[in-house]
């Protein structure tokens, strides 16, 4: 195959001006851009987003601007690769730090994209999604899945903060974005499903008459349970393998949302760990502990709240720092990738 494909000032200025006039472009000057060879050319760049940076302008921004005002209070993990502004994180993956502080409430509202929020800091606040009452505790995973109507509430003290992550782009990308309103929902009157339904790890509830089980049947994992099997887990794998635990539908086995993966990992105590190439854009975030790693050869040092990225076919080392295990939770978009089923792993070089 041609690699020189020319450019378009080899083309004459009178034959660009004509296609131009006509709507219409050369692709052979654009080829290698759109379909670089062998591999994918990121435009997302590796960032850490410290979280004692952030909160304080998070803060500030309670200050001055009401809930009612904003609706969703948050800040957007912008992607430096794509400029000031960018409203995503890494490839298809939109993050922001949300902040509710005490008595307020956000409305209510169900939209196109799919939503997930990672408990950062506080308590007392809730995520009520199709009625159902999840309770916000740190570390904890809430979905949102696109068309769900959410709203939040905080009755406890202190500000609560959360990590938003949503397939924004790719609905953007499809021009198919929106967002609907309402008033407040109404709980049940009783727990979620994850201390109801679905506390006993591998039963569901028996369905009757034909019922079908629900595509969503749980909005929130406890983080108490991700870490108590991460530490299990660890037990029983030799150091320099991955600790990992999927989040999934209890029902299915499958992804808990249809483009977005969330994965617990564990690095234990003065562990590296050097993870495959991997064709999927990932966001890291910090749940507890501390350490360090390396994206492309840049190393962010890191700690409890913080947040950093890698695109596709990053090179990454992560090591634990400090005298006890790092937990993170890792964001990504493996379920999509395999549904369009172009998801890879390499060998690292």
């Amino acid at each position: 195959m041609s690699t020189n494909l020319g450019t378009m000032e080899d083309l004459p200025l009178e034959y660009r001006q004509a296609v131009e006039n006509a709507n219409t472009t050369p692709l052979w000057p654009l080829m290698r851009k759109a379909l670089p060879h062998d591999t994918p050319v990121p435009q997302s760049k590796a960032c850490l987003w410290a979280y004692d940076t952030i909160r304080p302008l998070l803060l500030r921004a309670g200050e001055l601007t009401p809930v009612e005002k904003a609706e969703r209070r948050v800040l957007i993990l912008s992607d430096p690769g794509r400029g000031k502004g960018a409203m995503r994180v890494a490839g298809p993956i939109f993050c922001g730090m949300q902040l509710l502080l005490p008595g307020e409430k956000a409305p209510a509202h169900r939209h196109t994209p799919s939503a997930a929020r990672i408990v950062v800091e506080g308590e007392g606040a809730y995520t009520i999604v199709n009625g159902e009452k999840c309770v916000m505790e740190r570390g904890d995973l809430i979905l949102t899945p696109g068309g769900a109507w959410h709203d939040h509430g905080h009755d406890g003290k202190g500000p609560v903060i959360w990590l938003d992550a949503l397939d924004l782009p790719l609905f953007i990308d499809l021009e198919a974005a929106y967002s609907v309103e309402r008033e407040l929902q109404a709980p049940k009157n009783r727990p979620d499903a994850s201390e109801v339904e679905y506390a006993t790890p591998g039963m569901v509830p028996a369905r009757r008459n034909g019922h079908a089980r629900p595509s969503y049947p749980m909005m929130r994992y406890p983080w108490t349970n991700a870490e108590k099997g991460l530490r299990a887990l660890a037990e029983h794998t030799p150091r320099g393998e991955p600790v990992e635990l999927d989040y999934v539908n209890p029902e299915t086995g499958d992804a808990c949302l249809p483009t977005m993966g969330f994965t617990a990992m564990m690095l234990r105590q003065g562990e590296t760990v050097k993870p495959p190439l991997r064709s999927t854009s990932a966001v890291h975030h910090v749940v507890e502990g501390s350490g360090k790693s390396t994206v492309n050869g840049e190393t962010f040092a890191w700690k409890r709240g913080d947040t950093f990225s890698a695109p596709v076919f990053a090179l990454i080392e992560h090591a634990a720092a400090g005298s006890e295990p790092a937990l993170l939770i890792r964001v990504h978009d493996t379920p999509l990738q395999q549904k369009l089923n172009y998801y890879e792993e390499r060998p690292r070089p």
